[in-house]
């Protein structure tokens, strides 16, 4: 049989295959041999060892269309970076930083905000003026009243979607809301996955229809700034793109540089303020890890 891993916990790997359920799966020694481990989101082929109780051994995985150090996952598609209008605030330096993190890992990422029942029209407005050019969909809900939701379900639609946000935002209440035909089987995993529902350090995949998946990550480990220079920090944000290579020098970084087309645009207008201010903010950051690394 075929299936994804859907969690990992202790040696025990719970793989989903589709209407046949969830079976709890053990991964062959030759594995340990060949210095692999498997990883939530993989495909895998596995044997069923005992019908009756759901278990297995786990016989291939599949070839991995991507992977993930921290949190280890693999197979994800795409990110989808929740956040709260209000209760709680939303933090914008922390949504750039995701937003940072998943494109250093070639991961394409949406923004959606929560709990637009208890913000107004200046709120949205106000997060529109600052992230409509950042080169990311942007989409409003109210999981609570259900205004919304559709439209980010379709953007799931056929992904295996990895869901950020930090705690309050709503994760758990969307994605109980974008089940529908598959609520059985996300039942079924809680009870199978009993002896791990406490841990929160492992990455775990929620189905929510047909080749759709939400896959929940604790903790914010992923939000390190690894494997960027700080004079290539400027590339990741796309408000900068149209002055590329128009400013007075060049490989100029558009902090103290005299005549700046990025500072210019800040000037105008241009070019959002709050993202210049914590791209400034990003920057320092890196400096100061460059100078500890000498």
């Amino acid at each position: 049989m075929t299936g994804k891993i859907v969690k990992g916990i202790a040696g025990f790997y719970y793989v989903y295959a589709g209407e046949a359920g969830i079976y709890e799966c053990k991964a062959k020694g030759i594995f340990r041999k060949l210095g692999v481990k498997p990883l939530v989101g993989d495909d895998v082929s596995f044997e069923i060892t005992d019908p009756k109780d759901m278990e297995g051994n786990i016989t291939a995985i599949h070839p991995r269309r991507n992977e993930l150090v921290r949190p280890a996952a693999s197979n994800v598609d795409q990110a989808l970076i929740l956040f709260s209008l209000r209760s709680p605030d939303p933090n914008f330096m922390l949504l750039d930083r995701f937003l940072l993190s998943m494109d250093l890992r070639g991961i394409p990422a949406a923004i959606c905000f929560n709990k637009t029942d208890l913000g107004d029209e200046e709120d949205i407005a106000f997060i529109r003026s600052h992230y409509e050019k950042c080169g990311h969909a942007l989409y409003f809900m109210c999981v609570a009243d259900g205004f919304g939701v559709g439209e980010v379900r379709n953007f799931l639609s056929g992904k295996t979607t990895l869901l950020a946000g930090v705690s309050g935002v709503g994760k758990s209440s969307f994605t109980n809301a974008v089940q529908d035909r598959v609520r059985m089987e996300t039942g079924e995993i809680s009870r199978k996955l009993m002896r791990g529902k406490n841990t929160t350090r492992h990455a775990e995949i929620v189905p929510v229809g047909e080749d759709t998946y939400l896959m929940d990550t604790p903790g914010f480990s992923f939000l390190e700034l690894q494997g960027i220079e700080k004079e290539d920090l400027r590339h990741y944000y796309t408000e900068f793109e149209p002055y590329e290579g128009t400013c007075r020098f060049d490989g100029c970084v558009h902090i103290s540089e005299p005549d700046c087309r990025v500072k210019e645009a800040l000037a105008s207008g241009a070019i959002s303020e709050l993202r210049y201010e914590n791209y400034c903010m990003i920057f320092a950051e890196l400096r100061e890890m460059e100078k500890r690394r000498w």
